[in-house]
């Protein structure tokens, strides 16, 4: 039983070890820097339409959409309490 708790523990820490060692290339890098900027994009414009009046529910439909296919979730991987 000692052995294989051992064995997981050093699996376990060599995994983390192996993930902790993977860094993104420049490529990556820029990739995430965009993605970064187009969520921000998304919630500024969101704020600017709840600020001009607009219904709630209109400006979460736009945000949903310029979301759609960029982050986790519906909300650019953003949400808030009402």
């Amino acid at each position: 039983m000692k052995i294989v708790l051992s064995l997981l523990i050093i699996v376990a820490q060599a995994a983390t070890v192996s993930i902790a060692a993977t860094e993104h290339g420049d490529k990556e890098r820029e990739v995430d820097i965009a993605r970064h900027q187009a969520m921000a994009s998304a919630h500024n414009n969101a704020a600017k339409c709840l600020a001009s009046g607009e219904k709630e529910n209109v400006c979460e439909q736009a945000l949903q959409a310029a979301c759609r296919g960029l982050a986790i979730g519906k909300t650019c991987g953003m949400k808030h309490a009402h």
